[in-house]
């Protein structure tokens, strides 16, 4: 029988530098899919410790990350604690540090602006040292280039980089995309997964859509 990887496995292969970081991450705050891995050559299991940053989970925002997505060394997601107050004539945080500074102003978390939650689709590659602020959502199939800082939301098979990231280009045409987001192979089970892996592989996309468009009418 073939050996197909197991996504509730740590460690998928024998380098142990990409973590299927849905095994290693706990706070309840965080929904992490099947196959999606973090590359790191020193602390891949770290990931939730050193790469997802000012997270807690009572401020009510929460990071969902889809199935398939490749996360490069040290890319970070900045949830949304990190903010400070912007309503008011100082952003200076008084309350944090105690004492009659603390009587004297509103609780620290109850002031800070709701971004929401950060969002990242399937299949989505998030390039090295890739900043994602909080409340971004980065569609299925998308591409961010290495060293980006992502601060507004990304459409589905698009490729953003730069600070901040800007949209450079579709992946494809709109009917490709389209054909792929309904097709969602990530949702395959395993064996079907197998079976199609050529064809997400295949470089000659004309063909792809050919075939593609054939199996979702099938």
């Amino acid at each position: 029988m073939q050996y197909i990887p197991n996504p509730d496995e740590i460690f998928p292969n024998e380098f142990k530098t990409s973590c299927f970081i849905k095994n290693v991450v706990k706070a309840p705050n965080i929904l992490i899919g099947d196959y999606t891995y973090y590359d790191d050559d020193t602390a891949p299991t770290d990931f939730e410790q050193n790469n997802i940053l000012f997270n807690y989970p009572e401020f009510g925002d929460r990071l969902i990350i889809g199935k398939f997505c490749q996360i490069a060394s040290g890319a970070k997601f900045i949830m949304g604690p990190a903010n400070h107050r912007i309503s008011s004539v100082t952003t200076y945080p008084f309350n944090v540090f105690g004492g009659a500074w603390r009587e004297n102003t509103p609780p620290h978390m109850s002031q800070l602006p709701f971004k929401g939650d950060i969002v990242i689709g399937n299949d989505v590659w998030i390039g090295r040292e890739s900043v994602i602020m909080p409340g971004v959502k980065i569609g299925d199939g998308s591409i961010i280039g290495a060293y980006s800082v992502v601060t507004k939301d990304v459409p589905p098979y698009s490729v953003a980089g730069g600070n901040p990231a800007q949209l450079i280009k579709k992946r494809f045409n709109d009917e490709l995309i389209e054909i792929l987001l309904e097709l969602k192979w990530w949702d395959f089970d395993a064996a079907k997964l197998v079976k199609f892996l050529p064809l997400l592989c295949e470089p000659d996309l004309t063909t792809v859509q050919q075939r593609l468009k054939q199996e979702l009418h099938k």
